[in-house]
């Protein structure tokens, strides 16, 4: 946009533009994240899109302005021309009243007074004729210009709501399994504020119109298209108000009974029609997704409650500094939940929900009174903690392949396993806080675990469908769990324990037990690698390749029980690592203390080893049965580094090939 346009545009409006500069940062800044995976000429490529849609809609606004200001230029022309016609038709009115008093005048005086008046009389008839139909003319003008605004407003409104707004509310869904976070509301707040500006503005002199209509009534269509004209602008207006009255931040998709939880609804041109005048209050109530369905439809106005929320009400409050008008309910706790009739297999974290904010606003001094409802995301009703796994797998599901205008809560059965693997690894990358997703092969073993006739080509799976059976709702084979309670296993594991090690590339991860052996039997001896349990959820195990001690010369993978939270919860994998002095390398060829060294747990100085005369806290060691021949040694080296006095030896868990020893000790007698 050249420098004098942007002057055109924002000179009265500075705020504008830095609301949309703020918003074309943040969208590149998103799409940029959105195309890690892609090159660079199709990023820029689409952030010049983007910067093109918003420049063509402030260009479209600048033309509304123009087109309004136009309108209302004719409109004042139109009442000065009716005004002055007025006054002429009321100078008419006097000639009239002066020849009906002539009747009292000599005849001679009378005759000449009449002609005069006559003569006159016939100008001023045939100027308020000609008069008459130009000003009709200039009223079907007008009308006609704003019936040209008004669809020009109808236009802008649709790209606005429909397109903008939908996809806003669409990346807030997304943002619901680890997508970019939606942003850009103060940009779309900005473009619904000048919307209403430009509506009312039209809507006030097309009631203008209907003023001077009225004190001025003349023959022809006007009064049909006046009112045609002000129930057009009373719809824009109505869906304006309706559509902008949205979910800033939504109630967790997962909710949990007797749980505090929080949500916000904004009217995205509250501070603009004067809403705030009169705050409004808002009522959060949960209903079924029949309920929801039968809203939608219009076939109840009823809002029938499912459950009982309790701090459900909250006046909205008017933010002067940011111009928002918003509720925030900050303590809502849902007391019960009614549920309905399952059907089939369909278990109760398949059942969904959802939170109806509805409102009523009034507009113009109550001129119009608006009732508005939205409905937030679906939300899983739980009880139990352990239900949190299947509920989140139902609304994973939901935000990643819900088409938009979809009845409630419509999702397909079977989806292609490409668009699976895209969700499962923007979750797994949001969980990390990481860049390094899933590669090609993690979803080709993922791939090999939900179908069991997959093969290690990638190009087999691109166009198999996977249903919502085979992803939550049958065990894997020969295996208690499906196929989403592993994956959200090994995401919970590494989210709370292994971060860290993930990001650094120290986990290879999704490797099956042959790939394992095949992979580390080309190896040297001591040389390890962790990968995901096929048996447990939420499992890492430790596989590395030694002598057998059984039969010198031949070479095995060894695999150790796999750790869970539990085990990381007691002692880090860096430390069980650094105890285990036949690790070697890790795969292929690293040696483990370049890769783990900055995460082991610093040994006790002295002056921490003394602080207390009767008692030292705890350690632990993992050692493996391979080595036990060499435990005595080790233990009487391990108790005179410590300088222990006493030791207190306890087996905490033995399992082939390892085995942990917890050493408690005190000084005693100092």
């Amino acid at each position: 946009m050249h420098r004098a346009a942007i002057k055109s545009t924002y000179d009265r409006c500075p705020l504008e533009l830095v609301r949309c500069i703020k918003h074309i940062l943040h969208s590149e800044q998103r799409l940029v994240q959105e195309a890690t995976d892609a090159s660079c000429g199709s990023g820029v490529q689409a952030m010049d899109s983007l910067s093109q849609r918003h420049q063509q809609i402030n260009q479209s606004f600048e033309e509304l302005r123009l087109a309004t200001q136009e309108t209302e230029n004719e409109l004042r022309k139109l009442q000065h021309s009716q005004e002055y016609f007025i006054i002429q038709y009321q100078e008419n009115l006097r000639i009239q009243a002066q020849l009906s008093s002539l009747s009292s005048l000599p005849q001679a005086e009378r005759t000449q007074r009449e002609t005069t008046l006559q003569s006159k009389r016939t100008t001023v008839d045939a100027w308020l004729t000609r008069e008459a139909s130009t000003l009709q003319k200039y009223r079907l003008d007008l009308s006609e210009q704003h019936q040209k605004t008004l669809s020009l407003l109808r236009k802008q409104q649709t790209l606005i709501l429909e397109e903008e707004l939908i996809q806003w509310k669409r990346r807030q869904q997304l943002a619901g399994n680890g997508g970019p976070h939606e942003g850009g509301l103060d940009v779309l707040q900005s473009w619904c504020e000048k919307l209403a500006d430009l509506i009312w503005q039209n809507r006030q002199q097309i009631r203008r119109c209907e003023h001077l209509t009225k004190q001025l009534p003349l023959p022809g269509p006007m009064e049909e298209l006046l009112s045609k004209l002000n129930a057009d602008i009373t719809d824009i207006i109505s869906a304006l108000v309706t559509s902008t009255f949205i979910i800033e931040k939504q109630p967790p998709q997962v909710l949990k009974t007797q749980t505090k939880f929080a949500a916000t609804v904004r009217l995205l041109v509250g501070g603009k029609l004067n809403v705030h005048m009169n705050p409004p209050q808002v009522k959060a109530v949960i209903v079924s997704e029949q309920q929801a369905k039968a809203l939608l439809k219009n076939e109840s106005t009823h809002s029938e409650s499912s459950g009982e929320i309790l701090n459900n009400n909250c006046v909205m409050e008017y933010q002067q500094a940011t111009g928002t008008l918003s509720a925030h309910f900050r303590s809502m706790s849902l007391k019960r939940i009614k549920r309905s009739d399952r059907r089939g297999a369909e278990s109760v974290t398949e059942e969904k929900f959802t939170v109806l904010f509805e409102s009523q606003f009034s507009v113009g001094g109550n001129e119009l009174v608006f009732h508005v409802k939205t409905l937030s995301l679906p939300v899983v009703v739980i009880v139990h903690g352990s239900q949190d796994n299947n509920a989140t797998a139902t609304v994973l599901w939901d935000n990643a392949f819900a088409e938009l205008g979809r009845v409630p809560f419509i999702v397909p059965d079977k989806v292609l396993w490409p668009q699976l693997c895209d969700t499962l690894d923007t979750k797994y990358k949001a969980e990390m806080h990481s860049g390094r997703g899933l590669s090609e092969d993690n979803m080709v073993f993922l791939a090999q675990k939900a179908f069991t006739n997959s093969s290690n080509n990638p190009e087999d799976s691109r166009n198999m469908t996977i249903s919502w059976a085979q992803f939550n709702r049958e065990s894997l084979p020969g295996r208690n769990f499906t196929f989403w309670q592993w994956f959200d296993g090994v995401v919970e594991l590494m989210k709370k324990h292994l971060k860290p090690h993930w990001n650094d590339g120290a986990i290879l991860g999704f490797v099956n037990k042959q790939q394992a052996q095949d992979m580390l039997l080309s190896k040297p001896n001591g040389t390890f690698l962790l990968r995901f349990s096929d048996s447990e959820i939420g499992g890492i195990t430790i596989a590395w390749v030694a002598e057998n001690p059984n039969k010198p010369g031949e070479r095995l993978v060894w695999n150790l029980l796999p750790y869970t939270t539990k085990d990381f919860s007691i002692r880090s994998l860096a430390d069980r690592i650094s105890d285990l002095n036949h690790l070697l390398f890790l795969y292929p060829d690293r040696p483990k203390d370049e890769v783990f060294a900055k995460y082991y747990t610093p040994p006790l100085c002295k002056c921490q080893q003394h602080r207390s005369r009767f008692l030292v806290p705890s350690n632990i060691i993992a050692l493996s049965q391979m080595h036990m021949q060499k435990i005595t040694i080790y233990l009487i080296f391990y108790i005179n580094e410590c300088k222990m006095d006493h030791v207190d030896l306890r087996c905490e868990k033995s399992s082939a090939p390892l085995t942990y020893f917890h050493f408690n000790w005190c000084f005693a007698g100092l």
